[in-house]
């Protein structure tokens, strides 16, 4: 039910009903600001990457196809935008270290230290890894769903996602986080 009521809204911001695509804003900031708040940890830069996503939806909204839930369409381009943020800030970093102080803000649920230390530890993961890691995990989404967001077969989502647990335990193992 949702899906068609997502592309009749889709259809009706086409035809140019702005508060339509408000409605779309309404329904999926808070998934879009929560998968940037994880893969960033940073609650500005995750405000800046929901932004340009909303931004860069409304863009590109001729090229939904109806075919797909609008939010995987939306989470791909999250995804897509996330990825790229922390490409750009890590050679924006580079040119100048001193501009990046380490010190990250951090939405806390439950145990605030240990959400920093998993936090922490998905800083570690490769942006591949970790992306896989958060869209599974935290935002709950199939691996067909993921495959469609990352462009990727669903068994590559599978062996890639495996790899990143293996990867996710070692990081947490070394930092006295788990010992399985």
């Amino acid at each position: 039910m949702r899906q068609e009521e997502d592309s009749d809204l889709v259809r009706q911001c086409l035809d140019g009903n702005q508060k339509a695509f408000e409605e779309l804003v309404d329904r999926y900031q808070k998934p879009v600001f929560n998968l940037a708040l994880r893969f960033t940890t940073d609650r500005e830069d995750a405000e800046d990457i929901t932004q340009t996503v909303f931004v860069k939806t409304f863009e590109k909204l001729d090229t939904f196809d109806p075919k797909y839930k609008f939010f995987s369409w939306l989470y791909k381009i999250a995804v897509n935008e996330s990825i790229n943020f922390l490409n750009r800030k890590r050679d924006f970093d580079r040119f100048d270290e001193t501009l990046h102080s380490g010190k990250r803000e951090e939405e806390t649920v439950g145990d605030p230290e240990m959400t920093l230390a998993i936090n922490n530890a998905l800083l570690e993961l490769k942006p591949d890894y970790r992306i896989l890691v958060i869209l599974n995990h935290f935002q709950e989404l199939s691996y067909r769903e993921i495959a469609y967001i990352l462009d990727l077969h669903e068994n590559t989502v599978k062996s890639r996602l495996f790899s990143a647990r293996r990867v996710l335990r070692r990081v947490l193992m070394k930092k006295g986080i788990t010992n399985a």
